[in-house]
């Protein structure tokens, strides 16, 4: 197990790539707080993967555009399972609107739901880590599209690059005290948001038939994919991986 006994916290926790990381992780040995919005989903997501991995987790409603209930969920691991390793800023809403589309309301949402929260976990559970002399870990989920375009999705677009550019800031800064910060960047993955982006075109099957022809895999990506990858780097293994931007996308950004 790569992760035995150590203490994660996970946004974002009960569906899509945010599941997978905490099944993964409590496979893997980890204890873990699923932190999520949506309580009554969240909760029966946890009892769900603790009886199927047989695993250490619980639940802590977290609505990440208020950054005080990121921390409570980060005081929650340190009070339940009396230390926090490991932080994964997953959480996140993907509005497929373009430019002209994008009121600043929308955008400041979006922009306060996937980058602010990033930023506040990130600063968060590193100040955890330094009170508790913990070398820990931060993985922050970005996304293909920090790195390359797309007609619609600007401000998720935006959301995502600060994330990546957060995330080698953050490393070097972090790095006197040992704190690995780094990024995933899945590329298009079957979640539920893969199928809300597709309806949002205004036709599901021709929006998903779309997302496909792009695909050089000519598949979707799955969420336990992107979960392997966040076991690596929140393993032992990645000790020289600093500041990251891992991308996992099946070729999708190479051609």
């Amino acid at each position: 197990m790569r992760l035995k006994d150590k203490v994660a916290v996970v946004t974002g926790a009960s569906k899509g790539i945010g599941a997978a990381i905490v099944t993964k992780f409590l496979k893997e040995g980890a204890k873990v707080v699923a932190a999520n919005r949506n309580v009554a989903e969240g909760e029966a997501f946890i009892k769900n993967a603790v009886s199927q991995t047989g695993g250490q987790a619980i639940f802590s409603p977290c609505d990440v555009k208020d950054t005080s209930q990121i921390r409570l969920a980060i005081d929650l691991a340190v009070k339940e399972f009396g230390t926090l390793d490991i932080m994964v800023n997953n959480a996140a809403w993907q509005p497929n609107l373009n430019l002209l589309n994008t009121t600043d309301e929308l955008f400041d949402e979006t922009m306060a739901t996937n980058a602010r929260s990033v930023f506040a976990g990130t600063r968060d559970a590193a100040k955890c880590f330094i009170k508790l002399g913990k070398h820990g870990v931060i993985i922050n989920l970005s996304s293909t599209f920090a790195l390359v375009g797309s007609p619609g999705y600007t401000a998720y677009h935006t959301s995502k690059g600060f994330i990546s550019s957060l995330t080698r800031g953050a490393a070097i800064a972090l790095m006197p005290h040992d704190i690995r910060v780094n990024a995933l960047i899945p590329g298009s993955v079957e979640t539920p948001g893969l199928y809300d982006g597709a309806r949002d075109t205004g036709d599901l099957e021709k929006g998903l038939a779309g997302f496909m022809a792009v695909q050089p895999l000519k598949r979707f990506g799955r969420p336990e994919e992107i979960a392997a990858a966040a076991v690596f780097l929140a393993s032992d293994e990645a000790s020289l991986v600093y500041g990251a931007n891992m991308v996992v996308d099946g070729g999708y950004t190479v051609i």
